[in-house]
């Protein structure tokens, strides 16, 4: 069977399950003010917030997990795509940086990063050096 073949059979079968695509609209802005608002801690009892990041890499592709949970149980959760080439140590710092930055929009005040790969944690808690010039980088951006 052939490409065109196998296309027409895939848009036949695909045809008769009714699939529609919606294009995505924006999020208007006091939304994203209500949610602030709403999930913002109180001066003397701070939410502590729970952040998880995943970064992977190889030929093809690489990406990112980020999940942001606060101890009352609000979850957030972002999913990365990198259009560059990285390692997996850069592809963990980026979902790192990412989602600090989300930490930040949120306005979270305390937070526990969670992650699986050692050397980055023990680069950011200063038990290892970061002697790579680009990890250097990543890691003093982290720490800013």
């Amino acid at each position: 069977m052939d490409l065109a073949e196998r296309i027409l059979q895939w848009a036949v079968e695909l045809s008769e399950l009714d699939l529609r695509n919606e294009t995505q609209t924006t999020i208007k802005s006091q939304y994203l003010v209500d949610f602030i608002a709403e999930y913002t801690e109180s001066p003397g009892n701070p939410i502590i917030w729970s952040l998880y990041v995943d970064g992977s890499s190889n030929k093809a592709e690489s990406g990112a997990g980020v999940i942001l949970e606060s101890d009352q149980g609000t979850r957030i959760e972002l999913s990365l795509r990198f259009e560059f080439p990285t390692s997996n140590n850069q592809a963990e710092y980026e979902a790192l940086l990412a989602s600090l930055k989300l930490a930040k929009e949120v306005e979270v005040e305390k937070v526990v990063v969670f992650s699986d790969l050692q050397v980055i944690i023990s680069q950011i808690n200063g038990t290892y050096q970061a002697k790579d010039p680009n990890m250097k980088k990543y890691l003093d951006k982290t720490r800013e």
